[in-house]
């Protein structure tokens, strides 16, 4: 009996600025991971945690046709990365301030600052107080030390409330960050950006492992006596 080939797909969608209606008309980033992951075409897989859905299709669009492609090799990681907790959600968005923080206008710098305080006071909140995310803040900070001040003296002036819908709150952090660098007025904004999505990614894949429940280590059996 003669095994049967499959054959693989003529062709693979090329990277391209926006949504697109089918493979044959390009795709953009989230697409193209919908596509290897076997979904319905969609720039909103299921493969991909929101937050750095966000961050990929921002990054995708705002990016420039010669440096696109050099978000393919990325394309792939972000497949599976996905998950409930809240937690992913304001780690992941607070990752892409800190990287948009020192370079922002300075109205998206305020923004991007009470982001941060509200996603840190939530994780917080969600016993996930974490010293190395909050030097990471602070170091970011310190970068803009106007940005710090105005957001503290407005955080404390309005109070914390607990976010309804953290997915949604880390996507409006996200959706300011990428727009932060995007309109930078830095030397080379493509590698920035390309950056941002780089580091989201990595944080994504770190907190689902340290979410990942430990497996139950195995306790040794006593040997069973032989019967005579």
């Amino acid at each position: 009996m003669t095994a049967s080939i499959v054959s693989p797909p003529s062709f693979l969608p090329t990277l391209s600025a926006g949504r697109h209606r089918n493979p044959k008309r390009g795709a953009c980033f989230m697409e193209y991971a919908s596509f290897l992951a076997g979904e319905r075409w969609s720039d909103h897989p299921g493969c991909t945690h929101p937050v750095l859905g966000t961050i990929a299709r921002g990054v995708n669009d705002f990016i420039s046709d010669g440096a696109r492609d050099g978000l393919l090799p990325l394309v792939p990681r972000v497949v599976g990365l996905s998950g409930s907790d809240p937690r992913i959600a304001f780690r992941v968005a607070l990752r892409a301030v800190v990287g948009a923080l020192p370079v922002a206008s300075m109205e998206r710098q305020r923004a991007l600052g009470v982001g941060a305080r509200h996603a840190l006071e939530e994780l917080r909140r969600l016993g996930d107080d974490d010293p190395e995310v909050r030097q990471r803040v602070a170091d970011a900070f310190a970068m803009v030390p106007d940005a710090e001040e105005w957001s503290r003296r407005f955080c404390d002036s309005v109070g914390h409330s607990s976010s309804r819908s953290p997915v949604r709150t880390g996507e409006a952090m996200a959706t300011v960050a990428v727009l932060g660098v995007a309109e930078a007025c830095i030397p080379d904004v493509d590698t920035a950006l390309r950056n941002l999505l780089q580091e989201a990614v990595d944080e994504t894949e770190r907190t689902i492992e340290r979410l990942r429940p430990s497996a139950p280590t195995a306790v040794p059996r006593e040997p069973v006596a032989e019967r005579r």
